[in-house]
């Protein structure tokens, strides 16, 4: 291939990704925009559940409507976040609050190579948000917050890390958010107040082929949420993920819930084989994969 082919092959790639760039940020636009309607639409007729409030912008399932609902209702001190368990923070809770409400924030994840794909989005200029990557434990989770400029009264703390989730939210200390976004483990039940036993280590691709054996109990986290001073409120329409807002914050038209009255049962199957190939088990075969391995029972 002559030099001239060369250069031409290369403008030609670089046209390519242009294009490409220019496509992702419309379609961002796009969904943000859209994120906008919905919002507008759900002030217009105020939902009559948590799960009226979904909508779906960046965040996986529905907690971008459930989030921007909560922080209309409640009175935020401050419109500050921390996240952790982002990836890339493509997909994330906060993600619209930061692009379309004004929010700041911290977010966290294990992977250096994720962390460092998001200098390079443009929110990372257009916004003030602040990036770290760590392997969060109960021992460095505080440090790691405070480290960043982030302490006292916040709007939101966010916690997925498809492990310690309990332990990690039982030992921050260093911030006291208005809401509190938490993942659970449908499979454990709505009555059973269990957790995995803490091990800074675990990663739950390791600890069982299953990718099942992770997290805590909705009822444990709705023990623990009542120790630390927050109301359970309710849970997203997947059944993956519970929200509790502070006490003292929460507006009477906003219920107090029970465990078994918040919670919902998983939607998705993510069960693996050994190889780990997807086996779409439905809910008891799945619980009965994981049924042997280690909980730990959590005061009520």
């Amino acid at each position: 291939m002559s030099l001239f082919d060369k250069l031409r092959r290369a403008l030609r790639l670089d046209t390519l990704a242009e294009r490409l760039a220019r496509l992702e940020r419309e379609n961002t636009r796009l969904r943000e925009t859209l994120g906008r309607i919905e919002s507008r639409q759900m002030a217009a007729h105020p939902p009559a559940t948590l799960r009226d409030a979904e909508f779906r912008v960046f965040s996986q399932w529905g907690e971008d409507g459930i989030l921007d609902w909560l922080t209309r209702i409640i009175a935020v001190p401050r419109k500050v976040f921390v996240e952790f368990g982002v990836e890339d923070y493509s997909e994330a809770n906060t993600r619209f609050l930061l692009t379309q409400r004004g929010w700041s924030g911290l977010v966290l994840d294990g992977s250096e190579k994720n962390i460092a794909r998001i200098p390079r989005d443009e929110i990372y200029w257009r916004h003030q948000l602040s990036a770290a990557a760590a392997f969060i434990t109960r021992e460095n989770i505080n440090d790691l917050i405070a480290s960043n400029g982030i302490s006292g009264p916040i709007g939101i703390l966010s916690v997925d890390i498809d492990g310690n989730d309990y332990w990690i939210w039982e030992a921050v200390n260093v911030v006291e958010p208005a809401i509190v976004v938490c993942e659970y483990n449908a499979l454990f039940g709505p009555e059973r107040r269990v957790t995995i036993p803490y091990d800074p280590h675990f990663v739950r691709s390791r600890a069982h082929f299953s990718n099942l054996y992770a997290g805590a109990s909705l009822a444990a986290l709705v023990s623990l949420g009542t120790r630390k001073g927050y109301a359970f409120v309710g849970t997203n329409g997947a059944g993956n993920n519970a929200f509790f807002v502070r006490s003292d914050l929460r507006p009477a038209a906003l219920p107090c819930l029970t465990a078994a009255q918040g919670y919902t049962p998983a939607q998705f199957r993510e069960s693996r084989d050994e190889q780990g190939a997807l086996t779409f088990l439905d809910a008891e075969k799945a619980a009965a994969l994981i049924a042997h391995l280690p909980l730990v029972e959590v005061p009520a």
